[in-house]
């Protein structure tokens, strides 16, 4: 989840980065993948024959994430329900918007992994344009390259640089298994400062790496 894998970047000083303020649209959405990256921007589209977001659907594979850039805008949908469909078909894990997103229900309907900083069922048509499709972007303060590991869950979402994504992986795992021992010693009876003290407080550490 993005708590262990957040927790192995700080231990591995791995650059990983939480990209604040944004949430899970419906109740137990969660996505991974690698990041496929749209910038939109403000105002009408002087000329364009697809929909926003249309390009990102047809670069995504399977399990990608699809990563919005729009700036934090919730005036205005950064995605919608036919996106999520489309999306849906092609195989594609989620999207992340840092923005709003149209069609909530929809995509709690499809089962679609949804992550934003609202809803709204305001249409961007004539509010916002893409800009770029397949380029670095910045989503909530953090830069998103193509290609990223996106992690997201009820917890928030995390971007984690690709050539470093290995290491916190293993990383990550590792931390997991010491953290379901420690919760078997608590159901056990376990005192909480017994579990729960410098092993648990050193967790993060660089100096255990490997440990």
């Amino acid at each position: 989840d993005t708590c262990a894998l957040s927790d192995a970047a700080d231990a591995l000083g791995a650059g990983a980065a939480v990209a604040d303020g944004l949430r899970p649209m419906w109740e137990g959405a969660r996505a991974a993948g690698r990041a496929v990256t749209t910038q939109l921007a403000e105002g009408p589209a002087v000329r364009s024959s697809v929909h926003l977001g249309a390009r990102a659907i047809e670069r995504a594979g399977g399990d990608d994430v699809i990563v919005v850039a729009n700036e934090g805008r919730t005036g205005m949908g950064s995605w919608g329900g036919l996106l999520c469909l489309a999306a849906s078909l092609r195989g594609a894990a989620g999207v992340v918007a840092d923005g709003a997103l149209r069609d909530v229900d929809e995509a709690r309907e499809l089962r679609f992994a949804v992550f934003a900083r609202a809803g709204t069922p305001r249409t961007a048509r004539g509010r916002a344009h893409e800009e770029s499709c397949g380029e670095q972007v910045r989503v909530s303060g953090v830069d998103v390259h193509p290609g990223d590991l996106i992690v997201a869950d009820g917890s928030g979402v995390l971007v984690v640089p690709w050539a470093a994504a290995g290491d916190v992986l293993l990383r990550a795992e590792e931390l997991a298994r010491r953290e379901a021992q420690m919760a078997s010693r608590l159901r056990a009876g376990e005192p909480a400062p017994a579990v729960l003290g410098q092993a648990y407080e050193s967790m993060t550490s660089r100096s255990t790496v490997g440990r």
